[in-house]
């Protein structure tokens, strides 16, 4: 299987999720299993039915994060050397050439991508197109409505 790059706040932030799934969530839906099994027949019991699917969703997304943990790369932006190039993990300060517009990005893994915090996914358009580039560059994104051109103003490692 594949390596799965995460920064390492993505990954501390899966750790937490996996450790609030195990110690607080796992445990209130096998108690709630239990009261609904206590309640007698089963076949006709919301109750149960709804705890047992919100159970497989829990153990799903444990097996789904224990599995992503196994194979990450855990990258620390702040140890990277780069020289300028734009890589996972490094924060972009770009300008739009057309309208002037100032936005930055980090380039992060997918699971931990969140456009209003400013978190680009390394499988993104926008990220593919700015990995390797450096400040002074030009980056061509094809967006929804049409080309747009973002020179790259600073590559930061932080």
């Amino acid at each position: 299987m594949a390596t799965i790059p995460l920064t390492k706040r993505g990954a501390e932030k899966l750790k937490a999720e996996l450790a609030r799934l195990k110690s607080v969530e796992r445990p209130a839906v096998i108690h709630a299993i239990a009261e609904a099994r206590a309640q007698g027949d089963l076949s006709e019991n919301a109750e149960y039915d709804a705890a047992k699917d919100k159970q497989g969703f829990i153990e799903g997304r444990i097996q789904e994060i224990e599995g992503k943990l196994a194979v990450a790369q855990i990258i620390d932006p702040a140890a990277l050397d780069a020289g300028g190039r734009v890589v996972f993990g490094s924060t972009v300060d770009l300008e739009e050439e057309e309208s002037g517009d100032a936005v930055t990005y980090q380039i992060v893994g997918d699971d931990e991508a969140d456009l209003k915090q400013g978190l680009i996914s390394i499988s993104s358009p926008i990220a593919r197109a700015l990995i390797g580039k450096e400040a002074g560059d030009v980056a061509e994104v094809q967006a929804p409505g049409g080309i747009k051109r973002y020179e790259i103003v600073e590559v930061r490692y932080i």
